[in-house]
This record gives C-alpha cells, structure tokens and sequence, in this order.
C-alpha cells in the first residue's frame, strides 16, 4: 500500500513505476455531537483511501485534520481555519506532490461544509491554470455514502453526526462512538447570518443516529470505495 506517511524514499521512487495518482484525505477537527469523535471527517476520508489503496496501485497523501467549519465552529471542540489558509495549503500540497512526479490528484473530503468544498474547488481551478498536464477531482466522500447508500439510510434529509456518520463509525471505530445522541435537525434563521450558531444548533447532530449501525456502516464503506474506485478510473482517462 502506498501510504505516504509510512513510506520511504526508495518506496515512493518505486511507487511512481506504478502509479501517477493520489489521493488526499481532508478532514476537519469539528464536534460530532455528543457521541462521535472530534476526528470523525478526517477519519472516514483517511478510511476509505487507504482501503482503495490496497485494492489499487494508488498514493495516499498524508491527511489534513483542519477545515472551514463555519457552522459548528462555536461549539466546543471545532477548530476552523480561514479559507484563506485552506486554499494556500491546498495550493502547496499539489504543488509539492506534482514537484515529485504526481500527475492525477483527488482530493477527498470527509468534510462536507459548503464553503468548505468550494474552497477546495476554487483551489484546484488555479492549478488546472498553473500546471496543463494535473488532472485533478474535488469530492466530498460523505456525499458518496449519501448517494451511494441512498437505499440503505432511513432517514430523511440525514447528515451531520446523523445516522450515516454514526453507522460509518460503528463499523471502523467502535471504541470512539461514545453512546448515542438524540435525532436533531438545526433550525437556522434564512437568509440572516446569526453569531451564536449553538443556539440554532445545540445538540451538533443533524439527522437521527439512533437508526445507526455496524452494518449500514460496512455497508456504505464498501459502496464508497467502490464508487471512489470507478472515479480514479474516469479521471487517469480523462482528456479534454
């Protein structure tokens, strides 16, 4: 498995003979509620690429644990950085990797905050404009296991902490799931921008984790990686 964080120089020389590709997992420290770790976007992400790289000839960058959290980011425990910052690190990393060779990136997020992705976007529109041979992809793996596992997931509208996260981390980490919190769904004012996002959003959940289980997690980690798999095949052919 080319997992960068474990390797070694001569290992990644080789590893380029194989591959040209890599992933890297972005994540967020964020509440999860009351029950799920802080680390829980970060960990899904680094989860499903390192299971597609031992399937694969694929290089797994290490993960970023930081990400624009603007909604949860008063309640205890998140730690958002400015988007400013995200986009410079963004920027660097690619830069870096494709400095050694690297050619076709993806950049997979457990974290799924809007501005957020489209930080992660407008960074690689400038790197499709820096560098004319990167092939580069921009996508949220939560958002996989929501469309992929559409049949699995009860509950309507489910996200945050909810039912799919809960299930996800019931499979891979059991020891960190911390009981069970209660079903939630925030009540945002529209349109107003409000300071103190806990009062909108008390709990940090938002969805139902008690329709969570091991084996919906099993389940849709399965039909992530397969469905990550079937887009690192879409972007090495890729051609404009």
């Amino acid at each position: 498995m080319l997992f960068m964080p474990e390797m070694t120089m001569k290992e990644f020389t080789a590893g380029l003979q194989k591959t040209r590709t890599v992933l890297i997992p972005f994540g967020s420290t964020e509440e999860h509620g009351s029950h799920l770790p802080l680390d829980t976007d970060t960990l899904q992400a680094i989860d499903v690429s390192k299971k597609l790289a031992q399937q694969r000839a694929i290089f797994v960058a290490p993960p970023i644990h930081y990400g624009v959290c603007r909604s949860s980011a008063e309640h205890p425990g998140t730690l958002s950085i400015r988007t400013e910052t995200l986009k410079a690190l963004t920027l660097d990393i690619v830069s870096a990797l494709y400095a050694k060779g690297l050619r076709n990136f993806v950049l997979l997020s457990g974290h799924a905050g809007g501005t957020h992705m489209a930080t992660l976007t407008d960074a690689g529109e400038s790197l499709l404009q820096r560098f004319a041979d990167l092939r580069l992809a921009v996508l949220t793996e939560y958002l996989l296991a929501a469309r992929e596992g559409r049949n699995l997931i009860e509950t309507e509208g489910d996200s945050h902490a909810g039912e799919i996260e809960t299930s996800r981390l019931l499979h891979s980490h059991p020891h960190l799931v911390k009981g069970c919190a209660v079903r939630e769904f925030p009540d945002f004012p529209r349109g107003i921008l409000v300071r103190n996002k806990q009062k909108y959003w008390p709990g940090g959940v938002w969805g139902d984790p008690g329709k969570a289980s091991a084996a919906k997690g099993s389940a849709l980690e399965t039909l992530v990686i397969q469905a990550l798999s079937r887009l690192v095949d879409e972007l090495e052919a890729f051609e404009e």
